[in-house]
């Protein structure tokens, strides 16, 4: 199935005949404020990448993680986790089938990766599982992109027990979690363990930094998996400054706090002017995106087109996600809107 994402907006550019230099691309939940670039060393550039000692005590300490390991954005390991799951499992089930259990509105390479791996897809949406095959895969996007809902520790401690029982995968993306407290995450609650061992979180870099086009990003696990994710991925995957940044970054906790208090600011900001002028819309929001549901989606996205704004038409057709902004784009994004009335 192909997959329509965000961040297209050369293509969209192209088809509506306006310069790329013209648009108010809102299109992403990637963060509108970058962290700074830091001087980067000439040796960063000129030696094979090495992923350092002080970079995964960074990385362990910022997600309150036992065992991580840095992978070229968590679409890599997405991309990889059937093929892992199905080598780990090879004596388990032969020539039956295999099932995965995933939200019907998610980012959808979570449902690409296991439909080409073979597996019959289930769904759930507000409700997790709660009756799954024995060695399975449930997916748990937390929270949920485009929609912006979540589940807590003890909904996800509960299904983590059911997993268990029934020796399942669960992966868990919290490609959006930087935006709340600590407390949020799932990963101060792996164990690690034989019996306990087939959990792993996946954890995004580039959405709240700001870096999304420097391809890092995170898995949180058990010590037998992270030996597994590093055998798989190879020793070069993710480029030098890429990792010079990150740990740059995952230090910074006085830019990160400023971060937290900006993007949820601009939100506000931005979810006042949607509900000014979108009246008869549902509005979920977050720190990162803002979704709204409309009847006539599909049509307020062609007109914004025509307007230079770009914007994600979800899916399911019924809903737009705006990325944020900064403030100085606002009265262009309010005389769009406006134009709509």
């Amino acid at each position: 199935m192909a997959i329509v994402h965000g961040g297209q907006l050369s293509k969209v550019a192209k088809k509506y005949a306006i310069p790329e230099q013209d648009w108010l691309d809102l299109s992403t939940g990637i963060a509108p404020f970058s962290y700074a670039i830091p001087t980067i060393p000439a040796k960063v550039w000129q030696d094979l990448p090495t992923i350092s000692e002080s970079l995964i005590k960074a990385a362990e300490h910022y997600y309150q993680a036992d065992y991580c390991w840095p992978v070229a954005g968590s679409q890599q390991l997405i991309e990889k986790l059937p093929t892992l799951w199905n080598d780990k499992n090879r004596s388990v089930n032969t020539g039956e089938m295999k099932h995965a259990y995933l939200p019907k509105v998610g980012y959808k390479e979570h449902q690409q990766a296991w439909f080409l791996a073979g597996y019959q897809l289930h769904f759930y949406q507000q409700t997790l599982p709660d009756n799954i095959e024995k060695n399975s895969v449930v997916v748990v996007i937390n929270p949920n992109n485009p929609l912006t809902d979540t589940f807590s520790i003890t909904q996800l401690t509960q299904l983590k027990t059911h997993c268990q029982q029934q020796q399942a995968l669960l992966i868990i993306d919290e490609a959006f979690a930087d935006i709340f407290e600590p407390e949020f995450s799932f990963v101060p609650h792996i164990i690690n363990d034989n019996q306990h061992d087939n959990l792993i979180v996946l954890r995004s870099f580039g959405k709240f930094f700001g870096l999304a086009g420097i391809r890092i990003g995170f898995a949180c696990t058990t010590q037998q998996w992270l030996d597994i994710i590093k055998e798989s991925i190879g020793p070069w995957s993710i480029n030098g400054p890429a990792l010079f940044i990150a740990e740059q970054a995952l230090q910074d906790t006085q830019w990160q706090l400023s971060q937290k208090v900006r993007l949820n600011q601009q939100s506000e900001a931005m979810q006042a002017l949607l509900k000014s002028y979108l009246l008869n819309a549902h509005i979920e929001a977050n720190a990162l995106f803002i979704t709204v549901f409309l009847n006539d989606a599909s049509d307020i996205y062609e007109k914004l087109c025509s307007q230079a704004v770009y914007v994600r038409l979800t899916d399911e057709q019924n809903a737009l996600r705006f990325g944020l902004t900064e403030s100085s784009n606002l009265p262009r994004l309010e005389k769009a809107l406006s134009s709509l009335i």
